[in-house]
């Protein structure tokens, strides 16, 4: 039953007639259409519902409407005043505290409260009160010093001189303000006429036989528009290697959480009924959870077709294993006999979800063409067209495929997710649907990171050559494959690390088991090689008494070495890294030991990874009044694509980055780019952008050269304005000759480049079921942490990290900053909470409250590092740098902690219950 209300929000008074039990977000999203306060976990864990009610933040998530009746409620879109934005607002744009702005409003509408409290908080006081919002993105210092700067009420944003006008610098990114005033759209704020909304039935079991589904009493039930299971669909399979998954369970279900079912209905309650009168039968099937396990002769096969299952390249494949790789580099046994020590041991990884705020969704509609459009938040439009392509057997002509601004991805957003499904509603409907995943299924049937077991041989001398490495690699992969056979390969690729070893052998299983699948996650399979090999660093280290450091520059590569498949490396940082990583945190002073039950240590780690990869494309349109317009295919899902892409071409065109006028995310209206995934933004559309640029530039001059009857070798285009070098006097405005263009001779101005990295290849003589064509511009890293051990409890708490990373030129240096931090504090929760539990292969703790997302209160002090060892086949010999952050620092803590209290961990996450046990073992 309905009641009347009357609420007051941002100063405007509401009469509405609601249900006892409507909360605040309800109202403020669904009847005022207000979408600056976000629903992310609709348990109030995350934060990212937060509105001032009489000047305090409340999750509005957990607020009924009928609580804030006669009450000042104010949400991020009332907070500017007079049209000018608030001083904490600015703040955080000016400073780079925001990236993909899904946490943004809860945070700056909560630090307007603090301000307003205590003018001039404390650090401690600042990290207590933003503590109960979360942020996936940023690693919180950025935003702790946003909120500094804002109570200090002035401030400056740090500049470094350099030979560019706009590249180098720090601009502030190009979507800040509207995520700063909640303006940003993201999936669930799209409303359209007439919009059903969808949900999907899951299996409750990992393995089973789907004997019948009955739909009829859901199809029967008032508001239900439509119901569909696998018989409704072709059967298209799809997969980024294997196509091997199928959009709706057939014939048998896999993981305790695959799609079964969906409906269609006029209200998401209507439709969460419906699942509930849908009638499943299923035979249980025996199940096997452990990928050594569903290794060996006679476990439970969970795929019987592997055989027949179409992939892009060459597989070697069989029983639960769907893929294998084999790296050799020289002859490994020669490589031991050389060598006085070798050190074995095994480690173990876990399952590790992305936790980006912003649940998956999709929104699809037929249009009246019979075409279909498609928005969702994916970290690549044309990956979601093609993957909807396959698995519905529709052509790619037919189908549109927009991203709205996306809440975070960090690889989990790579692969489709629900697009398929809604489009299928909506064909049978007629009408648009909206599928928003709840937090639980984000768990139950996403695709977090590959848990690994990982056993390392390795062999060096007494003077500190290592001359051979021998390492095994088991991946589970879940239920299907997705991203498993790149990750395991990718990882078996990075297994030697940033170091010259003659003598390699590195073998990797992709292993199928009845859990979760899993995907892309920031490092791609390197976090798990990179916690085993570099333990294993220290410890060889250690067995030849040489310091961690030093024993690292000893076998570091140089300039002009070879990558593993043998690419000559001329970008090569390492040393710098190492370098300035170890120096940040004092490597060589004492250590403070620490005292009573709490003991101190330091610890380090390096890596390298890669940013040239597929590829990418950009068209540049120089408009009559001389500004541009850009249109490339990349989707910025936080990290600051966009603002780099446009400071690229702002450069390259004498312009202003305000000049620039982005198009993306639209396979309509974009050219084609691979996905946001693997850090290759700045590299591959940077470098796309870049000739595309360059294209309309030379164009522009040889206009201008015309015109002043000069050779093109005699001008230059600075500051929107084409002049003779030695004559500036003489030229023509930008305004002017693009007016000229369009209007009088030569038609627009229009620059394009498509850019593929294929150059340079490796030699695959040594490489057997590697997944990928080629990769190049490497990028290479260190990272330390300090860390304290609470020696009764087990407690491990990081004092302090410095991460340091070689990325050819930093375009965006504060953007750089933001994703060095916001990786490191990634690397914190994989290495010491993070984890997904699993009972029987059913994930036992699918939110935020049992699931330990880092929050600014677990945030340490991080130190970002900015190397530049140019690439000259980078766009101003710019790298990558989005993934490298979180690569390292699992190891570098665990090292820490064995140089605090002498006890090995070789199993993540850490827990203080794996710390005790190893004490009690090493007392015993």
């Amino acid at each position: 039953m309905n009641h009347p209300i009357e609420l007051e929000i941002n100063g405007s008074l509401h009469s509405l007639c609601l249900p006892s039990k409507c909360t605040l977000l309800h109202v403020i999203r669904e009847h005022l259409h207000l979408t600056g306060a976000k629903e992310g976990c609709g348990s109030g864990e995350c934060g990212a519902c937060t509105v001032l009610v009489d000047g305090l933040p409340v999750r509005s998530c957990l607020t009924l409407a009928s609580e804030v009746q006669n009450r000042k409620v104010t949400t991020i879109e009332g907070l500017a005043q007079n049209g000018q934005i608030s001083r904490v607002q600015k703040a955080f744009i000016d400073l780079g505290a925001i990236q993909c702005g899904f946490c943004t409003p809860g945070m700056i509408l909560t630090t307007h409260s603090l301000l307003e409290s205590k003018p001039q908080p404390q650090e401690e006081e600042i990290r207590a009160a933003l503590s109960g919002n979360l942020c996936r993105c940023t690693g919180y210092s950025k935003i702790v010093a946003a909120v500094k700067a804002a109570a200090a009420g002035s401030y400056s944003v740090p500049q470094r001189a350099g030979n560019y006008e706009v590249v180098g610098k720090n601009e502030p990114k190009v979507d800040a303000l509207e995520k700063a005033t909640g303006a940003a759209v993201y999936i669930n704020d799209i409303f359209l006429p007439d919009m059903l909304h969808g949900k999907i039935l899951r299996s409750p079991y990992p393995h089973a036989r789907l004997l019948k589904i009955d739909v009829s009493k859901a199809q029967k039930l008032a508001g239900v528009k439509a119901v569909i299971t696998a018989q409704d669909l072709p059967e298209g399979r799809f997969g980024p290697f294997i196509k091997d998954e199928l959009v709706l369970a057939r014939d048998k279900v896999r993981y305790a959480g695959e799609p079964v079912a969906a409906v269609a209905a006029t209200d998401p309650d209507i439709a969460e009924e419906a699942l509930s009168l849908i009638e499943v039968q299923y035979q249980p099937l025996p199940a096997v959870f452990d990928p050594l396990e569903a290794m060996k002769p006679g476990a439970p096969l969970i795929h019987e077709d592997l055989e027949n299952y179409f992939c892009i390249a060459p597989v070697d494949r069989e029983g639960n294993v769907c893929a294998r790789t084999l790296l050799v580099q020289g002859d490994v046994e020669e490589g031991f006999r050389q060598s006085d020590v070798i050190l074995e041991e095994t480690f173990r990884t876990h399952v590790h979800h992305q936790s980006y705020l912003e649940p998956c969704g999709a929104i699809a509609k037929k249009e009246a063409s019979g075409r279909y459009t498609v928005w969702s938040n994916t970290q690549g439009v044309f990956i979601t067209q093609a993957r909807i392509s396959e698995a519905l057997h529709i052509p790619m002509s037919k189908i549109r495929s927009i991203s709205p601004r996306v809440g975070g991805g960090f690889g989990g957003k790579v692969e489709t997710h629900v697009q398929p499904i809604t489009l299928v509603l909506a064909d049978k409907c007629g009408k648009p649907v909206k599928i928003i995943l709840t937090r639980e299924e984000e768990f139950l049937a996403g695709r977090p990171r590959h848990a690994a077991v990982i056993s390392c041989k390795l062999g060096v001398k007494l003077d500190g050559r290592i001359m051979a490495k021998q390492m095994w690699h088991v991946y589970d992969s879940g239920a299907y494959s997705c991203d498993g056979p790149g990750v395991m390969g990718f990882g078996c690729l990075m297994a030697r690390g940033p170091y010259r070893i003659p003598h390699l052998r590195i073998e990797g299983h992709c292993v199928y088991t009845n859990k979760v699948k899993s995907g892309a996650f920031r490092g791609f399979g390197n976090p798990q090689t990179s916690f085993c090999s570099e333990s294993m660093m220290d410890m060889a280290a250690e067995k030849i008494g040489m310091d961690p450091v030093e024993f690292r520059l000893k076998n570091a590569l140089n300039p002009g070495d070879k990558s593993f498949g043998g690419q000559v490396l001329q970008s090569v940082g390492i040393n710098d890294c190492l370098t300035e990583a170890s120096a940040a945190i004092e490597w060589n002073q004492k250590k403070d030991v620490g005292h009573n039950a709490k003991r101190r240590g330091k610890g380090i780690a390096s890596i390298n990874h890669i940013s040239g990869l597929l590829a990418a494309s950009a068209i540049v349109r120089i408009n009559e009044d001389g500004t541009v317009t850009l249109q490339v295919g990349t989707v910025d899902i936080g990290q600051g694509a966009d603002t780099v892409l446009a400071q690229v071409c702002a450069e390259e065109l004498g312009v202003s980055v305000g000049d620039i006028a982005l198009v993306t995310s639209d396979t309509d209206a974009t050219p084609f780019s691979w996905a946001t995934t693997a850090s290759r933004l700045t590299y591959t559309a940077g470098n796309a952008v870049r000739k595309a640029a360059q294209d309309a530039k030379n164009q522009l001059l040889e206009l201008a050269a015309r015109r002043l009857g000069v050779d093109k070798a005699e001008l230059e285009l600075k500051k929107k304005r084409v002049h003779v070098k030695c004559h500036p006097a003489q030229g023509i405005d930008l305004p002017e000759l693009a007016a000229i263009s369009c209007w009088v001779t030569g038609g627009p101005i229009i620059g394009k480049n498509s850019f593929l990295v294929e150059e340079p290849a490796f030699d695959r003589s040594g490489f057997h079921g590697f997944a990928f064509g080629t990769m190049t511009a490497y990028i290479f890293g260190a990272q330390v942490a300090e860390v304290e051990v609470d020696v009764e409890t087990g407690q491990v708490k990081v004092l302090r990290g410095a991460s340091a990373h070689d990325v050819g030129y930093a375009v965006n240096p504060q953007n750089v900053e933001g994703q060095i931090e916001g990786g490191f504090l990634q690397g914190v929760g994989y290495a010491l909470f993070e984890e997904m539990i699993f009972d029987q292969g059913r994930v036992t703790n699918p939110s935020f409250s049992d699931y330990h997302v880092p929050s600014s209160a677990d945030s340490p002090p991080i130190t970002p590092i900015i190397v530049e060892a140019c690439d000259a086949t980078g766009p101003f010999g710019a790298k990558g740098v989005g993934e490298p952050g979180l690569v390292g620092v699992a190891p570098a803590i665990a090292n820490a902690i064995y140089d605090a209290i002498g006890v090995r961990i070789t199993e993540l996450p850490i827990t203080p219950e794996k710390v005790l046990s190893a004490l009690k073992s090493k007392r015993s």
